[in-house]
């Protein structure tokens, strides 16, 4: 089915992780993995980024502080991305040029922040996630979310993210992509890159078989890494 301006309307069946955006621009196959053939494995810093979201997910810490309403752990989903999830925190910011909220007088902006364990990246795989739920946020309020935040565990503070035209059709073309994955139940071969060494899928993933001429010269070079 399609809406009015053209997009899919996706059925609820069909939605995605929407943190799976972040493994998916980060990694392919890393999405893949975990996403389609539910594989996973902790290392240091997936525990401590799950230590961090839980913290952020605290609904004891919901609250109103100087006018501003905190919201922890808020589902959100959209029907034309297809995919459900939940933002670590949404802040709603007195606005006149806001949109009403249930049981509150006035109106409000929202503003998402998304919480992550290290430090800001070069690359834009925080920013997409951030993105994606801040296009649910306008989806779900019918209110236009120009600006979300994330904020890092490492430093300790808040990045502000404008969330651009550039950002949004990044963020559609990448979902579009991974339901023609999920469609297909594709998982992509090991393409070994500096990453690999951060990622604690590295034993499942295997990304030294992208790189070695079959399965029998792997073994062999990891007999080699292994003995004395």
């Amino acid at each position: 089915m399609c809406c009015a301006d053209g997009y899919k309307e996706y059925a609820q069946d069909d939605y995605l992780q929407l943190s799976g955006i972040q493994h998916f621009a980060f990694c392919r196959r890393q999405w893949a993995l975990i996403h389609i053939e539910g594989q996973w494995a902790d290392n240091a810093r997936t525990v401590s980024g799950e230590l961090l979201h839980e913290r952020a997910h605290d609904a004891s810490l919901d609250g109103v502080r100087g006018g501003v309403i905190t919201v922890r752990g808020m589902p959100v989903h959209s029907r034309y991305l297809g995919v459900s999830g939940a933002c670590d925190v949404v802040e709603f910011h007195p606005d006149p040029d806001g949109v009403p909220l249930h049981g509150r007088e006035g109106t409000y902006r929202p503003l998402p922040v998304e919480y992550k364990r290290g430090e800001p990246k070069d690359n834009d795989c925080d920013r997409l996630q951030l993105c994606a739920q801040a296009m649910c946020l306008e989806e779900m309020l019918a209110a236009r979310v120009d600006e979300g935040a994330l904020y890092y565990g490492e430093t300790r503070r808040r990045e502000k993210v404008v969330l651009d035209d550039a950002l949004r059709v990044q963020v559609r073309a990448l979902l579009e992509e991974m339901h023609r994955y999920q469609e297909r139940r594709h998982t992509p071969r090991p393409k070994r890159t500096q990453s690999c060494r951060a990622c604690s899928l590295q034993d499942v993933c295997l990304p030294a078989l992208g790189r070695a001429k079959g399965v029998a010269d792997y073994v062999k070079r990891r007999l080699e890494e292994e003995s004395p």
